[in-house]
């Protein structure tokens, strides 16, 4: 009888969609994720904008999970959360996260290493108050990474705070974006034979950015 550990370990594909060299990518890293993220979005992938963010806590132990990218520019890549969350709170203690969007039809990966801070309250509550109605008012009803008795906590602080703002809840004080300012890309195209495309981009003492070509 076959085993699931042994059918995991037939599992095979071979990645044969795409290319990734220096001559046809762009010099800066912000340009190559941009073109990335247009082709990943214009091939209409589920959920093109997630992405996975990775922090350290105090006790070393790393955590990700997965969030959704609200805006990208050269200063950085952003996204909104609870500050009092657990990725909050760890990036309150090591400000050093790494990002990753992985378009699995595409067979594309970019890793994205830098320090985070947080945005402006300004740009928090104009997108905040861009957001459904409904999200802002969960805003206010989950104590994100808090342990709670049921989901009935969740329908009642719904409740209680949709009757006590109505149509106009304000941004909380615990809730906001961060921005990651990149310090180190990769672009990860998948190739045949396991002989992958990895260009990492990293700044020297000039702040300049310098593309290099990682074995796979």
């Amino acid at each position: 009888m076959t085993t699931p550990s042994a059918s995991l370990a037939s599992l095979r594909k071979s990645y044969e969609r795409a290319e990734l060299n220096e001559e046809a990518s762009h010099a800066n890293p912000l340009d190559q994720f941009a073109h990335w993220l247009q082709e990943a979005i214009q091939a209409q992938l589920p959920e093109p904008n997630a992405m996975t963010v990775a922090t350290v806590g105090s006790d070393l132990r790393p955590s990700t999970r997965v969030v959704l990218i609200k805006g990208y520019d050269e200063g950085g890549i952003v996204w909104y959360t609870n500050y009092d969350s657990r990725k909050g709170c760890e990036l309150a203690g090591n400000p050093y996260a790494a990002l990753q969007f992985h378009w699995v039809e595409l067979e594309r990966v970019v890793r994205i290493e830098g320090i985070v801070e947080k945005v402006s309250a300004k740009e928090s509550d104009e997108y905040f108050q861009s957001r459904p109605l409904d999200s802002r008012i969960g805003a206010w009803a989950s104590p994100q990474s808090q342990v709670i008795a049921g989901r009935g906590v969740l329908v009642a602080n719904a409740a209680r705070y949709g009757a006590q703002f109505f149509l106009q809840p304000p941004r909380p004080e615990h809730w906001g974006g961060y921005r990651l300012r990149p310090e180190q890309w990769e672009f990860w195209q998948g190739r045949k034979s396991r002989l992958h495309d990895r260009l990492r981009y990293r700044q020297n003492h000039a702040s300049v950015w310098v593309r290099e070509r990682l074995a796979p």
